[in-house]
């Protein structure tokens, strides 16, 4: 029988000082969950530091993690809420600490620190062929739904679409746009709220967003999109949606057609996106244009946490 971790103390505030801990904490632990799964010469690199920064500085109080005896951090769980939406990612817990039902409790902490919040919406992402994880997180009550599709297309294509960039407007006019985009979100989200990652974007040179307007010149939808390389190390070749709201599947797809000509106007070698197989029309649309399916994850959400009947179309990362 597995023993409760004992002199493990914790939750406590992530800083910026601990990305380095939580950042081998994260690569050690996940390279073990591939080589677990039968993939052991797969070895998953430390993520930029510049995404952990956003990562943290999204989740706010949510970014939390646990000390070990010596000090040295041995799990951490980062915490998003996006006004009515909540989820995890990442987590881990240190490799010689599994098994200790040290991942139970930063769950658990998780899940009451989003309680707290009042959500609506309580959810986390997992490889859908790793059923350990999938039967630990059922153990704690969430329910698996359906899927997040990596969409990607290599060398993107410039498209003729008339589309505005958040960052390109003087300061002032940035505000509005945001507060207009948060309004738009909510309504047509259900209540989500993405305003503080588009700052954040902004702020920490991460990326932009894409902006289209209807006739009367008020933002119909929008799209969150970064530039900056996961990897630790690795060269900036790719420009990935985070965050998409529009009000249906045509405008939705205008406006990832908006986004692809930023990704060519950039010369990016790849332009990609986590579409929600839910979406059947956009999913297929993108699939018969070309795009092709790089990785899928398993959306899973808490009992009675589930996500809501929406009237508009909302693509959300539940991954950094």
């Amino acid at each position: 029988m597995s023993r409760p971790d004992r002199g493990v103390t914790g939750p406590e505030p992530v800083a910026r000082t601990d990305v380095d801990a939580i950042n081998r904490v994260f690569s050690d632990a996940f390279t073990e969950r591939y080589r677990k799964d039968g993939l052991a010469g797969v070895r998953v690199p430390q993520l930029n530091t510049a995404i952990w920064h956003f990562a943290i500085d999204d989740a706010g109080a949510g970014a939390m993690l646990w000390r070990d005896n010596r000090g040295d951090v041995v799990a951490f769980n980062i915490v998003h809420r996006a006004g009515s939406e909540g989820w995890m990612g990442p987590l881990a817990v240190r490799t010689d600490h599994q098994g200790h039902r040290l991942g139970r409790r930063i769950v658990a902490a998780g899940i009451a620190w989003l309680e707290a919040q009042g959500v609506a919406t309580i959810g986390l992402e997992t490889m859908p062929r790793t059923i350990d994880n999938i039967g630990f997180y059922s153990r704690l009550g969430f329910q698996p739904g359906h899927l997040t599709v990596t969409l990607q297309r290599d060398q993107p294509r410039a498209r003729p679409v008339a589309s505005w960039r958040l960052g390109a407007l003087a300061k002032v006019e940035r505000e509005v746009a945001i507060a207009a985009c948060r309004d738009l979100a909510v309504v047509l989200g259900g209540g989500v709220d993405f305003s503080r990652e588009l700052r954040l974007t902004l702020d920490l040179g991460l990326g932009d967003a894409t902006l289209l307007r209807d006739p009367d010149g008020a933002i119909a939808a929008f799209a969150l999109w970064h530039t900056a390389p996961l990897a630790q190390g690795r060269s900036r070749d790719e420009l990935r949606i985070l965050k998409l709201v529009a009000p249906d599947s045509a405008v939705a797809l205008q406006l990832i057609g908006g986004v692809e000509r930023e990704a060519a106007a950039q010369a990016l070698p790849h332009f990609s996106l986590r579409c929600q197989s839910a979406y059947h029309e956009i999913y297929g649309a993108l699939t018969s244009d070309g795009f092709r399916v790089r990785w899928t994850d398993l959306r899973l959400t808490l009992a009675g946490k589930g996500e809501p009947l929406r009237s508009g179309v909302v693509l959300s990362n539940w991954e950094i």
